[in-house]
């Protein structure tokens, strides 16, 4: 078993509104059925167990881009839109937060009588994993939210989080299922993110003679740092700033959507009629759908497609969130009946954007690009948890 990654994340009060959590869904759903179409359900299972692609769904559903709040609110958003269509699909969501995660054993044996799978093993990795993190490595972080993810074949993920009440900080876990070996015996390619001193770590194949002296009741307890992997640490500034997006990346998405005029795509004419801002929209959404890991290194510059909850790095577009939505649900019902010209149009515009970066040298202001959204924000339809998004107030010349 290994584990995947991890990701430090500031703790962010708060909640969703009806309003986003409503598009956050339908966008998940459409994430996922366009996924398992063109790469299948294991490529879900292996994505979500990636905490920088995790980091970059949240961040393109319109959740605040570094926030520990990105965690729960995915995993429900999902659960609720994946769950009715599971047999389709061929994946389940169990467990959540609070309460929710203790009714994970019980939702996977109804998934596996479901199913066919083996629910008492399901059941024992869900315990072990959530064991294993809270008790036998002992970073400071205890786990308050627990999901189990799985396919019919098998494969699973598990996404769990943890609370460190002095340093205000949660901590997000990612397992994966595959190469499953021990779960006492490196069990994790790492455990990473700040530094805060030794850790006891039971599950280190070092500690073995340790296990054995424990289960002997003696009073030997070996310390010993963990190794580094991947790791994703959330700085505690909620503003977008210039280091924290890859500028080459965005800068070649923002020419591209709004110096370069849709017509020029000849590649894309079945998008035709899409705005410039849709555009950049969509072409986020296509790079977290068709996109390698090494294009996720920056989560930020995600939330240049729909902005954040809480207005950063701007409010949230609602009427290009929706367009959005309406060209991916056009594109899977096209796809059902076997029609692929849309999709094959959507997964263009994530290579096309791609191909722009080469040679390409960023030359905007970042902090204008910021302004120009926010200024343009109530065109289309921008909403945080604190309301609407007003025209700017115009600067009026005094004469004298």
């Amino acid at each position: 078993m290994k584990r995947s990654g991890n990701a430090d994340l500031p703790l962010h009060y708060g909640y969703v509104p009806p309003w986003l959590a409503e598009r956050m869904a339908k966008l998940g759903l459409a994430v996922v059925e366009t996924m398992v179409m063109e790469y299948g359900n294991r490529q879900v299972i292996q994505r979500l167990s990636d905490p920088f692609w995790f980091q970059s769904l949240g961040a393109v559903m319109g959740m605040d881009w570094h926030s520990s709040g990105i965690t729960t609110s995915v995993m429900g958003a999902l659960k609720r839109a994946v769950n009715p269509h599971a047999k389709e699909l061929g994946i389940y969501i169990c467990g959540g937060k609070g309460k929710h995660s203790t009714q994970t054993p019980n939702e996977l044996i109804k998934v596996s009588e479901a199913t066919g799978l083996d629910g008492n093993y399901l059941v024992r990795c869900s315990k072990l994993s959530a064991k294993v993190d809270n008790t036998a490595v002992q970073d400071g972080f205890q786990l308050y939210t627990h999901n189990f993810i799985l396919n019919t074949q098998g494969q699973w993920t598990v996404i769990q989080q943890g609370m460190n009440p002095i340093t205000k900080t949660a901590r997000r876990y990612h397992w994966h299922s595959e190469a499953l070996q021990s779960f006492v015996n490196d069990p994790h390619t790492a455990i990473c993110g700040q530094n805060t001193g030794h850790i006891l770590n039971m599950a280190d194949a070092r500690a073995n003679p340790s296990r054995n002296a424990i289960m002997t009741i003696a009073a030997e307890q070996p310390e010993h740092m963990l190794k580094e992997i991947s790791q994703l640490v959330m700085p505690n500034h909620h503003e977008v700033t210039a280091k924290d997006v890859d500028l080459k990346r965005l800068g070649a998405l923002l020419w591209l959507a709004h110096e370069k005029q849709p017509a020029d795509f000849e590649e894309l004419l079945l998008l035709q009629g899409l705005g410039p801002r849709t555009l950049q929209s969509l072409a986020l959404v296509s790079e977290v759908i068709h996109g390698t890991p090494s294009r996720f290194t920056d989560p930020a510059r995600f939330a240049f497609a729909h902005g954040g909850k809480d207005g950063h790095p701007f409010p949230v577009p609602v009427k290009v969130y929706d367009e959005t939505l309406n060209v991916l649900h056009q594109s899977i019902n096209r796809s059902k009946l076997g029609n692929t010209d849309k999709a094959e149009a959507i997964k263009k515009l994530s290579q096309i954007a791609q191909n722009a970066e080469h040679g390409f040298t960023p030359n905007a202001n970042f902090d204008k690009v910021i302004e120009r959204e926010r200024n343009e924000s109530w065109r289309y339809g921008g909403r945080t948890v604190f309301g609407e998004a007003k025209p700017p107030v115009q600067k009026q010349l005094k004469l004298f």
